[in-house]
């Protein structure tokens, strides 16, 4: 099966308790190693620069599609504190370029305006299955490049599932927990997931599963979401089940966190996320709306 993933690669210096690690990143590697961890070829709509080590990608055998730009990579100062993190923009690459490409199903995760409106409308007119991260359609920065999140009128018509937090959810809608994921889904959305740190829930039809993560050191969240996006998108497509779904990505997000790695390095096996999404299927609870 193939995934096509539209998202910037990046160059991230994480610090962590006063350490600093450079380490490659985006949206696009997190999820795009992912699915390869669960078989899938993927093709990878992204824009890097020459200071980029696509070897890297190449090594995990990642289709990289009009990617080269003279322009150097997007770069991130993050910035860790438990479970809580700050980002500064430190460089900004060239926005994706598309061209029609068929897949079982398009990742559109982008972490900083690399995706136009009319790109946007584009993948969503082409896709059999889309799963949407809207982080970087919301994120803005400040005079001195610090990120912050503003209100922003997405469309989501067309848009198969969505992965949010509480303050992302409120930049494209109100309420409460449950009224903005029924929002999202009375924009046109099947699957609307929140993530709210442990706590994961989806809304499907009239009814919320939800799933809590094991209370975890959390030592780097980078990327954890992106690894939640593309593991849920890909055991739709395998299992064609969203309870299935809901626990894989769990479990993947709990391996990565387990892992106590930095970047990359935390992507999890599928062995274990299996093993994961075993035991939290088991313990799915669910209410209706």
């Amino acid at each position: 099966m193939k995934l096509n993933i539209f998202s910037h690669c990046a160059i991230d210096t994480i610090t962590i308790n006063g350490n600093n690690y450079e380490q490659i990143g985006g949206a696009a590697c997190y999820s795009g190693i992912t699915a390869r961890q669960f078989k899938f070829n993927v093709d990878l709509f992204t824009k890097i620069g020459p200071d980029f080590p696509k070897q890297y990608l190449d090594e995990h055998k990642i289709n990289l599609i009009n990617s080269e730009s003279q322009k150097s990579t997007t770069k991130f100062a993050i910035s860790i504190i438990g479970s809580d993190r700050t980002l500064k923009l430190e460089n900004e690459c060239d926005p994706i370029d598309y061209s029609q490409n068929d897949a079982d199903a398009h990742l559109v995760n982008p972490i900083y305006h690399e995706i136009s409106d009319d790109i946007f409308k584009k993948i969503k007119s082409n896709s059999n299955f889309i799963f949407v991260d809207p982080q970087g359609f919301l994120r803005r920065k400040d005079s001195q490049n610090n990120i912050f999140l503003e209100k922003t009128d997405l469309d989501l018509s067309n848009v198969n599932a969505i992965k949010v937090n509480p303050e992302e959810s409120q930049q494209i809608v109100s309420g409460t927990h449950d009224e903005m994921m029924l929002a999202l889904q009375k924009k046109g959305v099947e699957y609307v997931l929140l993530t709210d740190k442990s706590n994961v829930s989806l809304l499907v039809k009239d009814k919320i599963y939800s799933i809590t993560l094991p209370n975890l050191h959390i030592h780097d969240t980078t990327g954890i979401g992106d690894i939640f996006c593309s593991a849920f998108t890909c055991t739709m497509l395998k299992e064609k089940d969203f309870l299935w779904a809901l626990c894989f990505a769990g479990g993947a997000a709990q391996a990565a966190l387990e892992s106590n790695h930095v970047g990359l390095q935390k992507i999890p096996k599928k062995g274990i996320v299996q093993t994961n999404a075993s035991y939290f299927y088991n313990l799915v609870k669910f209410r209706d709306l």
